[in-house]
């Protein structure tokens, strides 16, 4: 009996959860980098395949359940030699580690600068992570057919040290940069 009514008391708890799980639009992201190279220039390079999701706590408003893997092949720097070394052994060993993770949770969300403490899985590698983002926009979608999504649009920044991930090529040398900096763009849709 008393289990029945915990159960009753909790219900209403349950039944208003404001918890909405949001996924990464593939047509709407862009994952990009920056990386020193010989101190002549930054080469640009991005990762053209990404699958994400996360969960928005719009009661505390929080961020919640962040996952987001990144295909490690899809490098594209518009130099097929350059990104077939990048997908070398040298670099992000593709054959071994054909993915890289970013996690986080507590995200909290701020009308400035969001501070989004997480982890990357690089070459199997786990380190944190630390990326300041902000939420551009939340709303239905303008464009579509009649039923319109509701849409997260974020921006974020960060930078790795790839040498922390046992990334070692060429940094002796000063030829490739240590530090890596990463350009995040996506828009997300509500489910």
């Amino acid at each position: 009996m008393y289990r029945k009514i915990l159960i009753l008391l909790l219900f209403p708890l349950v039944a208003y959860s404001s918890v909405d799980k949001y996924v990464i639009d593939k047509t709407h992201f862009a994952v990009g980098f920056l990386v020193e190279h010989v101190g002549y220039a930054k080469t640009l390079g991005m990762f053209r395949e990404i699958d994400g999701t996360y969960s928005h706590d719009t009661s505390n408003n929080t961020i919640n359940d962040i996952n987001i893997i990144i295909k490690t092949e899809s490098v594209f720097t518009n130099h097929d030699k350059r990104d077939e070394h990048l997908m070398s052994p040298d670099f992000l060993n593709v054959a071994k580690y054909p993915e890289m993770i970013f996690t986080a949770n507590n995200v909290e969300i701020t009308n400035e600068k969001t501070i989004i403490n997480g982890e990357l899985t690089l070459l199997g590698v786990t380190k944190p992570l630390v990326l300041t983002g902000t939420i551009n926009k939340m709303a239905k979608y303008p464009f579509g057919g009649i039923i319109k999504p509701y849409v997260m649009g974020i921006s974020a920044r960060g930078v790795i040290k790839r040498s922390e991930h046992g990334m070692m090529y060429a940094i002796k040398d000063n030829l490739v940069g240590d530090e890596i900096e990463l350009i995040i763009e996506f828009e997300a849709r509500r489910q």
